[in-house]
C-alpha cells in the first residue's frame, strides 16, 4: 500500500544537528537570564539553585520525549502532529494554534524590548522607525533557503552563548582566586525563605527551558532522523550547562537579597574586572538576545502555520512556499505581534499586555503537556520489533513522561491557584481555542 501523501511536502530538509540546537537555543535565551533571573532568586534565594536543576530534569523528560517522536516523524507541525497521531484531532489544532500564538506574540514582546536597547545608544529616535527596521531585517532573514537562514541562525544564537560562557568562566574565577566572597550561605543562610521556597520559584525556571520544542518542530526542514536525535541532546545539554552554571555563578557573587536591584549581574561582572564599556556591550548583547529570539520564534512560528494550513485547519494560501521553500505568507501573518505589542504596550492598559503576555506562557506550556501525553501513548503503541529501529531513545520510557506531564500540569495548576491574571489568561486561551476548534471543524465537514 502506498504511503499518503505529506501535507509539508516542499520543505527544504537542509538543517544540520547544530543548527537546529542553535534554533531551539536562539527561542530559548531570552533578555530575561541576560538581565537577571530576580524574580526567581527573590522567590527562593539561594536554593533557586535546586529549583534549575529540577527545572533542567523536567526539561530533559520533555527533550527526551520529543527526541522519540520527532525522529519518528519529523514534521514541522511537531507535537501537533503527534497528538493526531496518538491523542485526538482536538489536542492537535488546541496545541498547534495555542502555539502559534504564544510564540507570535512573543515576538512582539522581544521586539519591543529590542526598541528599547537601541534608544540606549539613539535616545531620541522614536520607536516606530526601530520596530520596522528591524521587522524587515528578521523577514529578510527568514525568507532566505532554510540552510541560508540555519547558518546565520548559528552564528547570531552563539553570541549569547558565547557571553554566558564567559560570564561563567569569570564568575567562577573570581569566586575561586577570594576577588569575591561567596554569597551561597551569607544572608540568611542556603534557605533563607524555607526548604519549600526552591518549589515556589519552579514555574519561572521551567519557562525559562522554554524553546526545547523548537527542534522538534525544525525537524521538519532536517537532513535526517539521526540529525534530530543529535540536536535534542546537543539542546538539553546546552540549556543545562548555560543555565545552571549561570545561575551558581550569579547566587555565588550577587547577595540574593539585591540580585537585580541596581543592574544586571552580568554588568557587574564585567565591570569588576575591568572590561570596559560594560554597559554599552551588556546592551548589545541583550540587543542580539532579543533578536536572536525574535528570529528563531519568527521561523517557529511560520512554520507552525504553515502546518495548520497544509492539514486543513487554517486558510489555505498560508501553506505556500517561496521559490526558496520559505512559507511567506506564513512568514507575514506570523509577524502580526510586532506591531499588535507595540500597540498594546503604548495604549493599552499595562495589565491588558500582561494577560496577552500569560495567555502566551500557557501557550508554550500547553506544547509540552501535549508531547509528553503523546509520547505516553507513542511508548505504549510500540512493539518490541520497532524499538532497534528508532534514532532517538529515550532512557527514562513512558515513566519518564509521566512524571514530566505531572509535574508540567502541576505547575500550571499552581500557577492558576496563585494568581487570578494567569487563571483568566489560561481558562480564556483553552475556551477560546476549543470555540475556534469547534467551528473550523463544522466548516471542514461541510466543505467535504
Amino acid at each position: 500500500m502506498p504511503d499518503p501523501p505529506n501535507p509539508e511536502s516542499g520543505l527544504r530538509r537542509q538543517l544540520t544537528a547544530g543548527q537546529m540546537t542553535m534554533v531551539a537555543v536562539g527561542g530559548s535565551i531570552g533578555t530575561g537570564l541576560l538581565l537577571g533571573t530576580a524574580s526567581a532568586i527573590s522567590l527562593a534565594g539561594p536554593a533557586v539553585i535546586l529549583t534549575f536543576v529540577l527545572a533542567a530534569f523536567i526539561s530533559w523528560t520533555v527533550t527526551l520525549a520529543l527526541g522519540e517522536l520527532a525522529s519518528a516523524h519529523p514534521a514541522a507541525g511537531s507535537f501537533g502532529v503527534y497528538a493526531e497521531l496518538y491523542l485526538n484531532d482536538w489536542a492537535s489544532f488546541v496545541s498547534r494554534a495555542g502555539y502559534w500564538l504564544a510564540i507570535s506574540f512573543s515576538i512582539g514582546a522581544e521586539m519591543v524590548a529590542s526598541t528599547t536597547y537601541m534608544q540606549f545608544w539613539f535616545p531620541n529616535s522614536p520607536a516606530l522607525v526601530w520596530i520596522i527596521l528591524l521587522s524587515v531585517f528578521l523577514l529578510s532573514i527568514n525568507l532566505l533557503n532554510v540552510r541560508s537562514y540555519g547558518h546565520f541562525e548559528f552564528w547570531f544564537a552563539m553570541i549569547k552563548v558565547a557571553v554566558i560562557a564567559a560570564f561563567i568562566i569569570l564568575g567562577a574565577m573570581l569566586l575561586f582566586t577570594g576577588h569575591t566572597a561567596p554569597q551561597y550561605t551569607a544572608n540568611g543562610g542556603f534557605f533563607p525563605l524555607g526548604a519549600a521556597a526552591p518549589l515556589l520559584a519552579l514555574t519561572f525556571a521551567i519557562y525559562t527551558f522554554g524553546g526545547v520544542e523548537f527542534v522538534a518542530i525544525a525537524s521538519g526542514e532536517s537532513a535526517s532522523g539521526r540529525e534530530v536525535a543529535r540536536a535534542t541532546r546537543l539542546t538539553s545539554l546546552t540549556l543545562t550547562a548555560v543555565y545552571l552554571g549561570a545561575i551558581v555563578v550569579l547566587v555565588g557573587i550577587m547577595p540574593w537579597n539585591r540580585a537585580g536591584v541596581t543592574e544586571s549581574p552580568f554588568v557587574t561582572v564585567f565591570r569588576s574586572v575591568n572590561f570596559p564599556g560594560a554597559a554599552h556591550f551588556m546592551n548589545f548583547v541583550v540587543l542580539t538576545a532579543a533578536l536572536s529570539g525574535s528570529n528563531a520564534a519568527l521561523y517557529i512560528s511560520s512554520r507552525m502555520l504553515f502546518s495548520l494550513a497544509r492539514t486543513g485547519w487554517a486558510p489555505r494560501g498560508l501553506g505556500h512556499l517561496s521559490r526558496s521553500g520559505a512559507p511567506i505568507w506564513a512568514l507575514i501573518a506570523s509577524s502580526y505581534a510586532i506591531i499588535a505589542a507595540l500597540i498594546l504596550e503604548r495604549y493599552a492598559p499595562a495589565r491588558a499586555f500582561e494577560y496577552i503576555l500569560r495567555g502566551a506562557f500557557f501557550g508554550m506550556m500547553l506544547s509540552w503537556i501535549i508531547s509528553l501525553a503523546a509520547h505516553i501513548q507513542f511508548r505504549r503503541r510500540m512493539t518490541p520489533e520497532q524499538e532497534p529501529e528508532r534514532a532517538a531513545h529515550s532512557p527514562l520510557g513512558k515513566w519518564g513522561s509521566i512524571v514530566g506531564l505531572a509535574v508540567v500540569l502541576a505547575c500550571v495548576g499552581e500557577t492558576w491557584f496563585d494568581s487570578r491574571v494567569n487563571l483568566i489568561s489560561g481558562v480564556t486561551m483553552l475556551i477560546g481555542l476549543t470555540v475556534a476548534y469547534a467551528v473550523i471543524k463544522q466548516s471542514r465537514q461541510r466543505d467535504s
